[in-house]
């Protein structure tokens, strides 16, 4: 007798019936449970945000809005003027003037004011080309005589002793970052802390001393 096909079971296997998983498991849905699909909002619905705030402590003010005068107070020593005088010299190149004229505003001599002007990180006030600035290095280190120096930079006793004054004194970090920042904030010249290259105009005069 030939039994059915569908009625042989195979040597060594035994039918096994799996459930079906429900899907809220992650399983598969039956034909009689319809799919479920919720939206961002429905499964955000309800939820509630434990996680505490940081404390990051009070924010630092920034101090730009400071006037320049009161940002310079704390550096008068390193500066050859007052900086009430040094404030208006910013204040005056900076909208185009030239040094000689931003000194007699600031009631400074041009000198003076042109060294102000460098310590401020001010570029451009230094009346030697950098030929001749070397000139005046090589006298500071003693490889020629002052007299010499002098005559290769051209003879001029004020262009001498400012050239002198700004090799032997950098630009001051903190005054220079204040008036970097206040020309940034005021100064309707972009790139006001640099010179035109005949920033002095001949207005130095007589030299008034190295401070």
């Amino acid at each position: 007798m030939i039994a059915r096909i569908d009625a042989l079971e195979p040597i060594g296997y035994r039918s096994v019936t799996a459930p079906l998983t429900p899907s809220q498991y992650g399983g598969f849905n039956s034909q009689r449970e319809p799919s479920v699909r919720m939206t961002l909002s429905e499964i955000a619905d309800g939820l509630e945000v434990t996680a505490s705030q940081r404390d990051r402590g009070v924010a630092v003010a920034d101090d730009t809005e400071t006037p320049l005068v009161d940002r310079l107070a704390a550096h008068a020593d390193d500066l050859p003027c007052t900086p009430a005088a040094t404030a208006t010299l910013v204040d005056a190149y900076t909208a185009g003037r030239s040094v000689g004229d931003a000194a007699r505003e600031a009631g400074v001599t041009p000198m003076t004011g042109a060294k102000a002007l460098h310590r401020c990180g001010v570029e451009g006030v230094c009346p030697l080309a950098p030929s001749r600035r070397s000139v005046v290095r090589d006298w500071l280190d003693g490889k020629i005589a002052r007299s010499e120096a002098v005559a290769l930079t051209g003879g001029d006793e004020a262009d001498f002793a400012l050239a002198t004054y700004v090799e032997t004194h950098d630009p001051v970090p903190a005054v220079a970052d204040a008036v970097a920042a206040h020309v940034a904030g005021s100064a309707p010249l972009g790139d006001g802390l640099r010179g035109d290259g005949d920033a002095l105009g001949g207005a130095l005069g007589s030299p008034d001393g190295l401070r």
